[in-house]
């Protein structure tokens, strides 16, 4: 993918109010852990997440998203007639019919010719909702579009704290495969995307590559079982040593394929943002990927794995915190369950 008419004007992020600690969430497993014989801190020590955040109980995804993509338009100063698109890209959802998108879309009031539709790809549906919209604007279909989402990851911690807590044949080997869900955190995040003359910043989005290796489908599976769990929250099993590896290798095929559609090197990356899994993670990515930590910006440890919205989140709290400068070539490194990887440049100016 190359694109010539695409600029990223805006990153915009809602953060919940709600901070839970990983301590916090091992006092409460803490008759498993004696029963097991498992040692206090190991959910920190393992993944590098010191803490989470949630929103209220009862928070709806589509509520939120109209906050954050409110701000996101707002902050883009493209008249809102100018929106030909808005895409909802997170796993969670209001419903499974209407598209969240729609609620989203009623709340910020944008065009009625607007296309208005969700994308679900596990961690990358944002990801995958930017190149679909940076598509159809370099071939002239849109003048501005937006993509947004809000994971809200309360209900699978809490529901995963619960089973593992009232299962009394449990084995350590169900603790590694629910591992994963301890991880979670929620958060909200959009992206506006418009054409290059249509930009104040002049941030454009270069182009990327994406490839996919579902053979390792099974890996990281979630849904709601009630029948199973006696609840509609939903329950997650993950294989996190097994998925690691097939994500690092998939990570690899992908850089490659993006350095060669953007006639890059790894000397012309200034700046990287990663899917945000944890501490071991990030680790493996980079030093297979041969990029130096130091240009990499990272929100895991205190945000955990916030799903679709993790990596256009942690760009958002860079530009914050002043991560990016102008004439920065910039790396975005998604990765998804499935597996799936979508990975993006863009050349930031303001």
């Amino acid at each position: 993918m190359r694109y010539q008419h695409v600029c990223v004007e805006v990153f915009s992020d809602t953060f919940p109010p709600h901070v839970v600690t990983s301590t916090q969430i091992e006092d409460q497993l803490a008759p498993v852990y004696e029963r097991l014989g498992l040692p206090e801190g190991r959910l920190e020590l393992m993944t590098g997440i010191r803490e989470r955040r949630f929103f209220d109980p009862g928070t709806q995804p589509g509520a939120v998203s109209a906050r954050t993509a409110d701000k996101a338009v707002t902050a883009s100063g493209i008249d809102r007639r100018y929106f030909g698109a808005l895409i909802h890209g997170s796993v969670c959802r209001d419903q499974l019919e209407p598209a969240t998108a729609s609620s989203v879309h009623h709340a910020l009031g944008l065009p009625s010719s607007a296309l208005v539709l969700d994308v679900s790809n596990a961690c990358i549906g944002l990801l995958n909702g930017i190149t679909i919209l940076a598509n159809m604007i370099e071939l002239g279909q849109l003048r501005a579009a937006l993509v947004v989402g809000t994971e809200v990851g309360r209900n699978l911690v809490e529901g995963t704290i619960e089973t593992l807590l009232n299962n009394p044949s449990l084995t350590r080997q169900d603790v590694k495969l629910a591992f994963a869900s301890l991880t979670i955190g929620s958060g909200s995040a959009a992206v506006v995307l418009c054409d290059r003359k249509l930009s104040r910043t002049g941030n454009r989005l270069l182009g990327g590559a994406v490839r996919a290796k579902t053979n390792s489908h099974e890996l990281c599976a979630g849904g709601v079982v009630p029948e199973k769990h006696g609840d509609d929250r939903p329950r997650m099993q993950t294989d996190s040593e097994a998925l690691l590896h097939a994500g690092i290798g998939l990570a690899d095929e992908t850089w490659s394929e993006t350095k060669r559609a953007l006639n890059w090197s790894n000397s012309d990356v200034d700046k990287t943002f990663t899917h945000q899994v944890g501490r071991a993670h990030r680790k493996l990515l980079l030093e297979r990927l041969r990029l130096a930590p130091e240009i990499d910006f990272s929100t895991f440890e205190s945000l955990g794995n916030t799903g679709a919205v993790a990596l256009p989140m942690a760009v958002s709290l860079g530009i914050k915190r002043g991560h990016l400068s102008a004439g920065d070539q910039v790396a975005l490194l998604g990765i998804g369950s499935g597996l799936n990887a979508v990975m993006l440049g863009m050349q930031w100016q303001a």
